[in-house]
Order: structure tokens, then C-alpha cells, then sequence
């Protein structure tokens, strides 16, 4: 039989049991999470059985897809679905994020010149409105985490990322197999060099500055959105670096490689936002 792309009809593949072991280990990390928050014993080891059993399921799951793909059974309908569907995922985390900087801008917008309003004088005497604050009956003193240092040469990192990623896309379209690979791996080990600064930012924040998760909203905010984007910076080079891997094996031509450009896409996405942060969290 001839491949559905060849053929020109639509790609159905066949029934698979990923999305069962997907659910499992769902499960396994909702219940070690509950274990481990209500202190009984072995919820880590639930937990961590939980993330390897997702390991498993991405690696075979994906695997299976590339498998797909190498075997030339997408077609340009495929392709066109995969666009999609990437579209509607960052679609979905830009509404994350918006939702996080929605609170920040409630909080010292609204909240904040409320609380420190007149007509509040009586529940929060003498609190100011004044930002970064940790809230009315907040005392314990921290220190603002300021722009220009740690932020500021992030934020250069993760420029400079974006650069060598587009540069490596257009080594794959003019079919360079070397500009492509080291484009590649000088932004992984930017994205890379990123996390481990943000670790010590991080490490200074708790050490030094009193800044921490429980310092009030300012604490918390800082550390959600921060936090989330040091996540989605993680997931990226994960995602970087399998395709990495898969460069390395031969795949993708200058006609066919979504799979790339999917990854591209996220990451530009990872540094519009980070640039949102440096200019609402850090300098602002």
C-alpha cells in the first residue's frame, strides 16, 4: 500500500497505548504530590515513579510520531493540523502568563492605592502606597531585586538565543548542516547558561536579600513569574536539544521540518516574555 502522503489522504495512525500510560503516570504524580504534602511515607518515591513513568510515555510517545514522519506518512494536511495545534498551545500559555502579569498589574494598580487609601487608614494605619511592597502587616525587611545585573545579562542571553536559533534556521533552509548544528548548540548552552543564572539569582534572593516565597505579594509574585519562566525555559531546552539529537541523526530537509520550527516558535515565545518580566518585574 502506498503512504497516506503519497496518496493524498489523511494520516490516521493506529491505536496506540501511550495515552494509557500517559494517565498513569498522571496519576502516580497527583497521588505522590498528596502524599508528600500530607507528610506520609513514600510519597516521594510516588512521586518520582510518577516522572519517570511520564519520561517513559514522551519517549515513546514521541518516539512513535518521529518514527511517522521519517516514514513519510504526514502529509501537507499533517503538517498544516501540527501548525495548528502548536498555535492553540501557545496560544494557551500566552493566556498564562497574561493572567499571572494581570495580578501583578491589580495588585499595584488597584489593590496597593487602596489599602493605602484614606478611607482604609483605620485597618492599615501607616502603610504607604509604595512598591515593591510585601502588604499591610508585613514587617520583616528584604531588598528589591534590581535590574541591572543578574536581569540585565539574562536578558542579553536570551536575545542573543534568538539570534543564533534563526540563524540556525536558515542554515537548515540553505541546507548547512553545520551552521545549523552549532546554532543549535550555542542556544542551548545560552538557554542553559540562563537557568544556572537564575539559580544564583535566586540563591541571593534567599541568602542575602530576605527575598523569598512567603516576603508578602511582592515575594510571590516575584517568584511565580519568574519561577514559571525558568520552567518554560527548562522545557525549551529540552525540546532544543532533542532536536539536537535528531539533527544529528539526519532529519529534517529544507521542504520538511516543522518539528524545528515548532520548537522555534516556543522559544521565541520564552523570550518575549522574559522581556515582558525584565520591564514589569525588574525594572519598573
Amino acid at each position: 500500500m502506498s503512504h497516506p502522503a503519497s496518496a493524498g489522504r489523511y494520516f490516521v495512525p493506529q491505536p496506540s497505548h501511550w495515552p494509557l500510560v500517559g494517565s498513569f503516570a498522571l496519576l502516580l504524580l497527583a497521588s505522590g504530590a498528596v502524599l508528600m504534602m500530607n507528610s506520609i511515607a513514600n510519597g516521594g518515591f510516588v512521586l518520582m515513579g510518577g516522572f519517570a513513568v511520564l519520561a517513559l510515555m514522551l519517549f515513546g510517545w514521541f518516539g512513535r510520531v518521529i518514527g511517522e514522519s521519517e516514514g513519510g506518512s504526514y502529509n501537507v494536511q499533517v503538517d498544516r493540523s501540527f501548525r495548528w495545534a502548536m498555535s492553540w498551545f501557545i496560544f494557551s500559555e500566552v493566556m498564562f502568563f497574561v493572567a499571572f502579569f494581570g495580578a501583578l498589574f491589580y495588585i499595584r494598580v488597584v489593590a496597593i492605592p487602596d489599602l493605602a487609601s484614606p478611607e482604609q487608614a483605620a485597618l492599615w494605619e501607616g502603610f504607604q502606597d509604595s512598591w515593591p511592597s510585601a502588604g499591610p502587616g508585613a514587617s520583616d525587611p528584604f531588598s528589591k531585586m534590581h535590574a541591572w545585573g543578574i536581569p540585565a545579562i539574562n536578558t542579553l542571553l536570551l536575545l542573543t538565543s534568538g539570534a543564533t536559533l534563526t540563524w540556525a534556521h536558515w542554515g537548515l533552509v540553505a541546507k548547512k548542516r553545520q551552521q545549523l548544528i552549532l546554532g543549535l548548540a550555542l542556544t542551548i548552552a545560552l538557554g542553559v547558561l540562563f537557568l544556572g543564572l537564575q539559580v544564583f539569582e535566586y540563591r541571593e534572593a534567599y541568602g542575602h536579600m530576605n527575598l523569598k516565597m512567603t516576603t508578602g505579594v511582592y515575594g510571590s509574585t516575584f517568584f511565580m513569574l519568574t519561577g514559571f519562566h525558568g520552567f518554560h525555559v527548562t522545557l525549551g531546552v529540552t525540546m532544543l536539544t532533542v532536536i539536537l539529537f535528531r539533527v544529528l541523526k539526519g532529519h529534517f530537509t529544507a521542504e520538511r521540518h516543522f518539528a524545528f520550527e515548532g520548537v522555534a516558535w516556543y522559544w521565541h515565545f520564552v523570550d518575549v516574555v522574559w522581556l515582558g518580566l525584565f520591564i514589569v518585574i525588574y525594572w519598573l
